[in-house]
């Protein structure tokens, strides 16, 4: 299983390089479109509904996500999203600590779109509009990855306390704060990357590392409630699509966010 893992980690993060930084925006952004739709058919297994449902609600988010996308281009509008975003995930953490067995469809369905939508449109938008987008479009998901990467590591070497045994009982506090170490690290290469001050920089990616973990704890909640293991079953040693992006969809808004305050986007 850790050989699968690391295999697929690497040729996933070689398709996202090269996507990202070397072909044309249209491109990547279909990418990352396709992403976003089998997230969102995989996240349509948490409303229980028939395969015609699944797939009205893979329609939905994708004609969301182009209308979004249009709202979005003026940065206000941009700056707004981001922070209905954040609002979500505080909400998101809220669920998690008083009420992860509560669970219905509209919420569920809800939760998805909150999740989905805000990551993709912004991701677009960092990498089409952005000085340096594409570099910043990279760093972020990186950034989420590599804490992601982390917990797992440390969680299983050294994890003993659990993070939230009724939400996901494997996730373990050493395991998060071997992402948020691994966090620090990769933040440190891009304080010295951006030429940002450590200062501000650094606590900004420590928070989306720390955010990233509600994303990770909130698809594990969902997937409790309808007794999966995995999201699905495309990437070996990983699972399903949202298995491995569970982490970017919460660190994605508040990265951004976070740095359209320090002045970096627009």
């Amino acid at each position: 299983m850790l050989r699968s893992r690391v295999l697929t980690a690497l040729a996933l993060t070689t398709l996202l390089i090269v996507a990202i930084l070397y072909l044309p925006l249209a491109i990547t952004a279909s990418i990352l479109g396709l992403i976003l739709l089998i997230g969102a058919w995989e996240w349509s297994a948490f409303l229980a509904v028939g395969t015609p449902w699944r797939l009205l609600y893979v329609l939905a988010i994708g004609v969301l996500a182009v209308a979004g996308w249009r709202y979005t281009i003026e940065v206000t509008r941009f700056q707004q999203m981001l922070e209905l975003g954040l609002a979500w995930w505080l909400v998101a953490l809220a669920w998690i600590l008083w009420a992860p067995q509560r669970v219905g469809r509209v919420a569920a369905g809800l939760a998805g779109a909150a999740a989905l939508l805000p990551t993709w449109i912004a991701l677009v938008h960092i990498d089409a509009l952005w000085p340096e987008g594409a570099q910043w479009t990279l760093f972020i998901l990186a950034l989420a990855f590599l804490a992601d990467t982390g917990a797992f590591f440390a969680g299983g070497q050294f994890g003993r306390l659990r993070l939230a045994p009724r939400v996901s009982p494997n996730k373990t506090w050493e395991g998060v704060i071997g992402g948020m170490l691994f966090a620090l690290v990769f933040s440190a290469a891009g304080v010295w990357w951006f030429a940002l001050p450590a200062l501000s920089f650094l606590p900004l990616c420590l928070a989306a590392a720390a955010f990233s973990v509600i994303g990770d704890l909130t698809e594990s909640l969902l997937k409790r409630h309808v007794r999966l293991k995995d999201s699905g079953r495309l990437f070996p040693g990983h699972g399903g699509v949202l298995d491995r992006i569970d982490s970017a969809t919460a660190a994605t808004p508040v990265m951004a966010l976070g740095l359209i305050w320090l002045g970096v986007g627009k």
